[in-house]
């Protein structure tokens, strides 16, 4: 297809040789001699121009307020080239602020215009194109991704699309592992105005407390050790957009407080800096911690809990609609079977039944993990059900337990690798009746490695804490 291209001109021979000149280059042109005309071509119901060459002085007059009117109505839908008979510093200024792609006097040579055009339609498409990107991503994540016709779901659709029409500037998901915490945080950003924004997300729990200020809040040059230059940490980087802040529970006290700042205030100062600027961000978190319980014992703030509960979206667990499941492991079949190349079609009863008498402590993303194992392992269109594993020792609860020397972990996305390096160092520590050196010894690590774990965790270490197992 070829590029659209509107000039406005009126002064008709130049108008016309501009519009010769350039369909000769294969472009689709447009020509209008007033703003009006210009204005109804724009507002029209036809394809947009990719770019707009426009002449600043016209009869009914300036350029520059068609181009604020544009800017207002279509954000980054089409770049403007102006050209003017007389530069002024005034309209040069206003067409920077603007967003104008630049700014020429006539009479302009005719290379020099080509050059600056074909810019501003390289900019053009890549603008375009990333807006159909994000539109094709707010296509999967509308309030009806996340799937059930039970009570529980349907309420939290509706809750989800209400908060994302009102808008907010933060707000806390809470929930149990596996419940959709990262799909309900997408739903509510590519469901809400920030759309077409960045969605930034970081895990709180997978980066050591250092990191984590560092990747959040940027640092400058010389910093800290190995900070060699500046970094343009999460907040900056989701600015007008949102960032997502997952198991922001494993946060350190000192960055809540920091966090708080930055959503009260909407500044940020990176890491060895002096100033602080502004930031427009909406910031999701989200945790699969008993929050309020975090609250009480003093390790999460009361202020910044506070502050996110303005919006709480607590997620039902599997267990609490299993009328679900039978929706959720067909859509689920048919995203598995795309991707591994199968052709599953068929869900025995026996295997829905199976399904609902389990109790799922890891939730769908435990469902997901059975699911995949039966698709990849089915012959033809019916799902095996030999292959769901859901009998045997252990694995209603599906939970962790230790037998004289032997540990078992579900690996069935019941528990997350931090839970998982929670539960070893604690049996490790009960073996060896809290006895840091020997448990570590026992765990193959260091003292200072497994007391920085030890604290990470939380673990109390007091002996008479421990209990037999």
């Amino acid at each position: 297809m070829a590029d659209r291209l509107l000039i406005i001109e009126d002064e008709t021979l130049l108008g016309q040789e501009l519009a010769r000149h350039f369909r000769s280059q294969d472009m689709e042109v447009v020509l209008a001699t007033s703003l009006a005309e210009a204005r109804n071509e724009l507002n029209g119901r036809g394809q947009s121009p990719l770019a707009v060459l426009a002449d600043m002085s016209l009869p009914d007059g300036n350029s520059l307020d068609l181009l604020a009117e544009r800017r207002e109505s279509h954000p980054n839908i089409e770049e403007w080239v102006l050209l003017t008979g007389y530069g002024s510093v005034p309209d040069s200024l206003r067409a920077v602020r603007l967003g104008a792609y630049d700014f020429l006097e006539k009479p302009c040579d005719q290379t020099r215009l080509d050059v600056v055009l074909h810019g501003a339609l390289r900019s053009a498409r890549a603008q375009r194109r990333l807006q159909d990107q994000s539109a094709r991503i707010a296509r999967c994540y509308p309030p009806e991704a996340f799937i059930g016709a039970s009570a529980a779901a349907s309420e939290l659709r509706e809750l989800l699309g209400r908060i994302a029409e009102v808008g907010f500037s933060a707000l806390i998901i809470t929930g149990e592992t596996g419940t959709g915490k990262g799909l309900t945080a997408r739903i509510l950003h590519y469901s809400g105005p920030r759309a077409n924004s960045p969605f930034i997300t970081v895990n709180c729990a997978a980066l050591p407390r250092e990191l984590l200020e560092s990747e959040i809040f940027g640092h400058e040059a010389g910093a800290f050790t190995g900070a060699k230059g500046r970094h343009r940490g999460y907040l900056e980087q989701a600015d007008g957009g949102t960032l997502f802040l997952d198991e922001i529970g494993e946060m350190a006290p000192d960055l809540q407080a920091k966090l708080l700042t930055t959503i009260e205030d909407q500044t940020v100062r990176r890491l060895g800096g002096e100033r602080t600027f502004k930031v427009d961000v909406q910031v999701i978190a989200a945790t699969n911690q008993d929050i309020d319980n975090a609250v009480r014992e003093g390790r999460f703030r009361v202020d910044l809990f506070h502050r996110l509960s303005v919006f709480r979206v607590p997620l039902p667990t599997l267990r609490e609609r299993p009328e679900d499941l039978q929706e959720l492991a067909e859509v689920l079949i048919a995203e598995l079977n795309q991707k591994a190349e199968r052709r599953v079609r068929r869900i025995p009863p026996g295997v829905i039944d199976q399904l609902r008498g389990y109790a799922w402590p890891g939730n769908v993303r435990e469902l997901r993990n059975v699911l995949e194992r039966c698709v990849l392992l089915s012959k033809g269109e019916t799902l095996a059900e030999q292959w769901l594993q859901l009998g045997g020792p252990g694995a209603t609860s599906g939970q962790p337990k230790l037998e004289g020397d032997q540990l078992t972990i579900p690996l069935n996305g019941s528990m997350c690798l931090e839970e998982m390096d929670r539960y070893i160092i604690q049996c490790a520590l009960e073996r060896n009746q809290n006895n840091v050196t020997a448990a570590a010894r026992a765990l193959g690590t260091t003292r200072e490695t497994l007391r920085y774990r030890i604290h990470k965790h939380q673990i109390n270490t007091d002996p008479a804490a421990a209990e037999p197992k």
